[in-house]
């Protein structure tokens, strides 16, 4: 296993990019896209002041992050840490508040983020998401809060498999946290599992530079049946990546074989469709995206998906600067890659300090109040 600090930014970046990309498009349907953009589709960012927005899909990728480093950095300045999930939990309330007007940001936050005045912006947030943690939060895999099988829950949790790498997790301990981190919100196990199996993947091709994408969707099934081994629904899942595998190795028009896997808006069809884009094209991060954002469904997070596993497979240095260059906060989205990659040196006796860090994961003040 190895840490590259390229694949912890490609994979955030990525996603970031992808979804930014599909946004623009997130609810025309493909003719209305091809008609608008032409032949290609959408392939450039639309730019708004100069700027490709993000949705709620990277906001809460982001508070993902914060999450996980919050839990760490409590754990080694503490001496005791709880789950992972409830600090991402802490984190999506935080997330909550960042999309009303007038809600007061005191003292009592958990995310540094949540000073940023760019993600006070409401971009199309899903009921799903904003319902479940207005009721607390609290849905886990044992009591889920709902039966929403909707894409909320797996289009947030790449961070997850990008941190997990020689913290003394197991892999399916790691493939649990994420399915718990969607749990939150997305209580069936269409909505909870895929969120499972992209930790997987994404944890395997950002940590083992000699694993195929394949291999790692291929491993990511197996592990699966580990996980999950009475789930009810295990296997319409499986069934539909292995339909993304399938058309992923055809001649066919990439809208007609999306349209067989579904429109993503619901999390198995989200994933089987970014399995589809990034088998098929594996060594081109551009055409993967495109490809994944050019249908008639849930397009930013088909695209952030995406982008996410390209990323984390392809790191940095493959995603073209037109997809870097106007990106909004792509500087606070590489500052969490580097988090995530760099992670908490605080002890609890120990003598070293890093000012900024505690401001961000301890203090959670940095960036200044809104």
């Amino acid at each position: 296993m190895v840490k590259d600090i390229e694949k912890y930014r490609g994979c955030l970046i990525g996603g970031a990019a992808g979804d930014a990309l599909g946004y623009a498009v997130e609810f025309l349907d493909d003719k209305s896209i091809f008609q608008k953009y032409g032949e290609s589709g959408i392939t450039e960012y639309f730019l708004e002041d100069g700027v490709a927005g993000i949705s709620d899909d990277t906001q809460m990728t982001l508070f993902t992050a914060n999450g996980l480093i919050l839990g760490t950095t409590r754990g080694m300045t503490r001496g005791i840490i709880g789950k992972y999930s409830d600090y991402i939990a802490l984190c999506y309330k935080d997330w909550y508040k960042t999309q009303f007007n007038g809600i007061t940001i005191d003292e009592h936050n958990y995310s540094w983020l949540i000073n940023i005045p760019e993600l006070h912006a409401s971009r199309a947030p899903g009921n799903t998401c904003l319902s479940a943690i207005e009721q607390g939060a609290d849905g886990t895999i044992e009591k889920p809060i709902n039966q929403s099988k909707g894409c909320g829950g797996v289009m947030r949790v790449a961070p997850i498999g990008l941190y997990f790498e020689r913290k003394g997790h197991l892999q399916k301990e790691v493939d649990l946290i994420g399915a718990e981190a969607a749990a939150i919100t997305h209580g069936h196990e269409l909505g909870y599992i895929p969120a499972a199996v992209l930790v997987h993947i994404i944890q395997l091709v950002a940590h083992d530079i000699d694993i195929t994408l394949l291999a790692a969707v291929q491993e990511s099934m197996a592990a699966m049946k580990e996980c999950f081994p009475n789930a009810k629904y295990l296997d319409i899942l499986l069934n539909l990546m292995k339909k993304a595998i399938d058309l992923s190795s055809r001649e066919m028009n990439d809208v007609d074989a999306i349209r067989e896997l579904g429109e993503g808006w619901v999390a198995d069809e989200t994933l089987a469709i970014a399995i589809y884009c990034s088998l098929k094209y594996s060594s081109s991060f551009e055409k993967a995206i495109i490809a994944s954002v050019n249908h008639g469904g849930d397009s930013d997070s088909t695209g952030a998906v995406t982008g996410s596993i390209m990323g984390a497979y392809l790191g940095l240095h493959a995603i073209p600067e037109k997809y870097i260059e106007h990106l909004e906060l792509k500087d606070t989205i590489l500052e969490m890659a580097d988090d995530l990659y760099n992670d908490c040196k605080i002890t609890e006796y120990g003598s070293y300090h890093d000012d900024v860090w505690e401001h961000k994961y301890i203090y959670h003040d940095y960036g200044g109040k809104m």
